[in-house]
């Protein structure tokens, strides 16, 4: 079977599509020409930035960036017809792991780029890969963390302190709801926009090997995920008067306008909302899910790694440019521009925005993202946003189980 044909396979698509053979890239006017492939929309604005840069130092070198939305779903497609992407800036979930198991991708494996990059990221890739696969399949290349976005301003008009504990933030909410502010900013019309309340709850609350105890039949949904889906409910209680009736889009405006004191969102926001609003001040905090303040870790995963496809027909001039791209001055300027956090040592974020997260990478006081475990196609954000409206726990815990179980037995 041949890795295209594994990666097809890998991620339940089918065969019998006919596969054309791997790139999509032309040579133009003598110029070698990359596919580069991106599943963030955000970094649009910085990838063609630094694209030109890289251009014109390698004239002999064109890249296409492609960022369409619905990006995986497009990723999947272009994997049955057999026009693999030069380059791949993807998320670091399930479906990278799916397919760095089928051999779809370079074996970075003592490549230089590697030598700097965090050890705890490199392990996450690994473990999503699968432990009975040797290799590393990509260069984990900036991180993100799962955060509760504050309005600064408001935080210390209201007297708040920065909460440690999930009840000093229960206080904390009760106090923006008396004062007559929206306490969290929800924009669960977007499923998606579900994931950083799920993620931040289980990420410390739910033990970090709950995948592999859930495939071996030893953990649940229903066992498990009690506590979060509580907690999940008992926070709705403090967001608009229709949590549901906002997209994620206008929930960035809405608070860069003042909007809410709190918003679950990552650090990604971030950029949208100070575009809407360069002056308001925003901080960032952990979600202090446990009333044990030591044990609320921040929930952070790879945000992007970069990757290479194995059979690319330029995969010189793909290598060349992931090496670009993860130069330290480069690398500085994605994340300054993105919010975002490096996985290189030394490629630091001082964004004051994260002033109090900082003490979490420094002391290494991080816990992975819950849902990038999860089998890819489960379709999670959107069985999480339906618990939300219909709020019963029984029902969708049980719904988890069964859909998770639907993936992996197939």
């Amino acid at each position: 079977m041949s890795k295209i044909t594994k990666g097809v396979a890998a991620l339940g698509l089918g065969v019998s599509l006919l596969l054309t053979g791997c790139g999509s890239n032309k040579d133009i006017d003598g110029a070698v020409t990359l596919e580069f492939f991106s599943n963030k929309s955000e970094s649009i604005g910085i990838y063609k930035e630094l694209i030109k840069e890289f251009e014109s130092q390698n004239p002999d070198i064109k890249v296409e960036l492609e960022a369409p939305p619905e990006a995986e779903t497009v990723l999947k497609t272009k994997l049955v017809r057999g026009k693999i992407p030069d380059v791949m800036s993807l998320g670091g979930n399930a479906t990278y792991g799916e397919l760095a198991e089928a051999g779809i991708f370079h074996d970075f494996t003592n490549a230089e780029v590697l030598e700097d990059v965090q050890t705890s990221y490199l392990e996450t890739l690994n473990l999503l890969v699968g432990s009975d696969v040797e290799g590393v399949y990509g260069v984990p290349y900036a991180t993100n963390a799962n955060t509760v976005i504050f309005n600064k301003q408001k935080v210390d008009e209201l007297g708040i302190e920065i909460p440690e504990t999930w009840d000093e933030f229960i206080e904390a909410l009760e106090i923006a709801q008396e004062a007559g502010e929206i306490p969290i900013n929800f924009t669960l019309q977007e499923a998606w926009t579900a994931m950083p309340l799920w993620n931040g709850l289980a990420g410390n609350l739910v033990a970090t090997d709950f995948s592999e105890q859930k495939d071996a039949g030893q953990a649940s949904f229903v066992e498990d995920y009690d506590e979060v889906a509580d907690k999940a409910l008992e926070l709705l209680k403090y967001g608009r008067p229709d949590n549901f009736g906002i997209d994620y889009n206008d929930g960035n405006t809405a608070f860069a306008k003042g909007e809410g004191v709190f918003y679950l969102q990552g650090n990604w926001a971030i950029p949208d909302i100070l575009t809407v609003n360069p002056d308001l001040e925003v901080g960032t905090f952990v979600l202090p899910a446990s009333n044990i303040a030591e044990e609320n870790d921040l929930v952070s995963g790879v945000d992007v790694v970069l990757t290479v496809d194995e059979e690319s027909d330029h995969k010189e001039e793909a290598l060349k440019f992931i090496e670009f791209l993860a130069d330290h001055e480069i690398a500085q300027r994605y994340i300054e521009d993105q919010k975002a956090f490096s996985a290189f040592q030394g490629v630091l974020q001082e964004d004051p925005a994260f002033e109090w997260i900082n003490k979490n990478f420094e002391e290494e006081r991080l816990t992975s993202f819950p849902d990038h475990f999860y089998p890819a196609g489960m379709g999670e954000e959107n069985l999480i946003q339906e618990f939300l409206i219909r709020q019963d726990k029984e029902q969708a815990l049980k719904k988890l189980d069964a859909e998770w179980d639907k993936i992996i037995n197939r």
